[in-house]
């Protein structure tokens, strides 16, 4: 039966997958082999990684209560993937005040988060005070908020206005409250695609310098990819490899978070022939390839929801994936350019989609320490979420109706 069952994978893949689930690192030649696996090679790919999942990390599944916060969209770096920049004078541009970015964090902390995400555009007119500015207002309200905050181009924003030692200007920015970085503006870091994608943009070489130097302060970051535009395996392979390579000087990388082009409202796919977001199977085997090629180094490998969608996320949580996230509760980037898995996802509708796939829910800080397990569904909290009265379709709203009234008849 099982001889049956493997008949079909190639002796290529097979050897790689053993060496994986052996603990032996892969090499980039590897990982580009993987990431082109189909039917039963693909199939294979999964469990191998399932497999080394329940090894690294066990059956829990952690996720982060958040709330987003994009404080201005407006930006002028000019990336061809993006569907959220805004010029200063355009309808929709925004700059929000202070006193709006306590108010969403101050909502966020009432519906149970324990962090706020804090990215958004490159606007020229600000300098680097303006994002200690921000970190010292938020702490200023909120002294045991975890501030997860600007994304490696925002650094280099802000370090380039500075004037000061990158090293120097991370700490004062830690002084301030920042308590790790996103490791977004990765995309692909290899120059090759990045002078396609985002000319404008820093370069491979000053990502690496940004995100070394952060961990060498003691910010960590989260470590990500973007994939399914003009990329080619190799290009993913590489970077994956840069990607562990750094993690083993600096140990400084929380978890890995493999990440879909959304390609509807952008330039990159609708006039520079860029392919059109990944497939299922590419989601998956750039999850599990991610979990086999990055262990023992990075252990939690992250898949998006909000690229997606749930119930591809639960099958991602079968192919490697060990963390689910963050609920959000606003999330505009990805949905300006035309991904449509929604903004928020409640934390008790990650638990109930967690446990669906036979896996324990577990909130984590953004460190990855265990805040609260969730064995028992019956001792779940109550959502904190707003409750909002629901939209009823016409038949349900009817036999609800006609529920009420045979029950005022029978108490009659």
């Amino acid at each position: 039966m099982l001889e049956r069952l493997l008949a079909d994978v190639t002796p290529e893949v097979g050897r790689v997958l053993d060496a994986a689930l052996d603990g032996r690192e892969l090499g980039p030649k590897d990982a580009a082999l993987l990431l082109r696996a189909e039917g039963a090679d693909l199939f294979a790919l999964q469990r191998a990684a399932d497999l080394a999942r329940a090894e690294d990390a066990g059956d829990d599944v952690s996720f982060v209560i958040t709330r987003n916060l994009n404080f201005t969209n407006v930006c002028y770096v000019g990336c061809s993937f993006c569907g959220f920049a805004r010029h200063r004078d355009d309808a929709d541009a925004y700059d929000h005040p202070m006193e709006t970015l306590i108010a969403k964090t101050r909502d966020a902390i009432q519906r149970g988060a324990t962090e706020v995400c804090i990215q958004a555009g490159i606007d020229p007119r600000k300098d680097h005070t303006h994002y200690r500015e921000i970190l010292l207002a938020l702490k200023a309200e909120f002294p045991s908020l975890h501030i997860h905050a600007f994304s490696p181009e925002e650094l280099d924003h802000g370090h380039r206005k500075s004037g000061m030692e990158l090293g120097d200007y991370l700490r004062w920015l830690k002084d301030a409250g920042l308590g790790t970085i996103p490791g977004t503006a990765a995309e692909i870091l290899d120059d090759e695609v990045r002078k396609v994608v985002s000319p404008r943009k820093l370069m491979t070489e000053r990502w690496v310098e940004i995100v070394r130097a952060a961990h060498s302060v003691g910010l960590r970051s989260s470590g990500t990819v973007m994939y399914g535009h003009v990329e080619k395996v190799e290009h993913v392979a590489n970077h994956l490899a840069l990607i562990r390579d750094l993690q083993k000087e600096t140990g400084g990388f929380t978890e890995f978070v493999p990440l879909g082009f959304i390609h509807e409202k952008n330039i990159l796919f609708n006039h520079m022939g860029a392919r059109p977001g990944a497939s299922t199977s590419e989601d998956l085997r750039m999850v599990a390839v991610s979990r086999l090629f990055l262990r023992p180094w990075i252990t939690n490998v992250q898949m998006s929801w909000v690229k997606m969608g749930p119930k591809l996320a639960q099958v991602a949580l079968l192919s490697g994936a060990n963390d689910f996230g963050g609920t959000l509760m606003e999330e505009s980037i990805s949905r300006e350019s035309g991904a449509d898995h929604g903004e928020n996802l409640p934390a008790e509708e990650m638990r109930r989609l967690i446990r669906d796939v036979g896996r324990t829910p577990v909130q984590r800080s953004t460190t990855y320490e265990v805040l609260r397990r969730f064995d028992d569904p019956a001792e779940d909290p109550p959502s904190l979420e707003p409750q909002e009265p629901a939209e009823l379709s016409g038949p349900t709203r009817w036999r609800l109706q006609e529920e009420r009234a045979a029950r005022v008849a029978r108490r009659k």
